[in-house]
């Protein structure tokens, strides 16, 4: 027959694990004091250069919206500037479309920089001013930091200005690298480049090229209508003549 537990032995072992259950509670609250203390003590010890680092990140963060904001302003703002100097053109008030591409031309944005003193060296052609044109022109053209069309185009206007006064060899060094088929430039700068081969009595050259910007349907039509009969004169045929021609364009 067996033993049954006498009273005193249940109450011991209940108090045995209420003691060690205490005990436990009270190691799980001693841990996590210990914890919040390292946490506090990290705080205090990191808290101030993480906080510092925050607060710069959010001020870049805040400075980066506000630098696209204004750019989209000021593209806006030279848009219509542009807008009302062309308009001023086209009413032939050349003095404030002046005084609006000069303003427009002291700008830091290379692209609207280079427009309005396109506009101005052309205005300054225009009214027969001459080597206000051809200095505008240059600068554009000697400008790294202006887009390549503009730089391009600047050096053939500058060219086309100054044609008469400048060698036939300075003409070709200048411009031989856009008279070549494909360069969007190549029927403007190729005509140029004819002309100076017709200085300097070269039609071997001249003709081929002439018929070779007749064929390239990129160009004006009055251009390759143009080219097409000094190359008729020099006895190229530009439309039956192609390999010729092709191969002619850079010499």
């Amino acid at each position: 027959m067996a033993l049954r537990p006498s009273r005193s032995q249940s109450r011991d072992e209940q108090l045995a694990a209420r003691n060690a259950a205490s005990q436990d509670v009270f190691l799980r609250e001693v841990d996590d004091a210990l914890r919040q203390d390292e946490m506090l003590g990290a705080f205090k010890r990191y808290g101030r250069p993480i906080g510092l680092v925050v607060a710069l990140g959010l001020a870049i963060f805040a400075g980066v919206l506000w630098w696209n904001h204004r750019q989209t302003v000021q593209a806006g703002e030279r848009g219509e500037q542009m807008t009302l100097a062309l308009d001023s053109v086209d009413q032939g008030k050349i003095d404030p479309a002046g005084k609006q591409l000069l303003a427009l031309s002291q700008d830091s944005a290379p692209g609207p920089k280079a427009a309005a003193q396109m506009m101005r060296a052309g205005i300054a052609l225009q009214q027969g001013q001459r080597d206000e044109a051809l200095r505008l022109f240059g600068a554009i053209s000697a400008d790294t930091s202006a887009p390549q069309p503009y730089r391009d185009l600047a050096a053939i206007r500058e060219v086309a200005a100054n044609f008469d006064a400048m060698p036939p060899q300075q003409v070709i060094d200048r411009l031989k690298r856009l008279a070549v088929p494909g360069n969007p430039w190549f029927g403007s700068a190729g005509e140029l480049v004819g002309m100076a081969y017709l200085k300097q009595n070269n039609t071997a050259l001249a003709g081929p090229l002439f018929a070779a910007i007749a064929r390239d349907k990129d160009s004006p039509e009055s251009l390759r209508n143009r080219v097409r009969q000094l190359a008729g004169l020099l006895g190229v045929d530009a439309i039956d003549d192609t390999a010729k021609a092709a191969s002619a364009a850079q010499p």
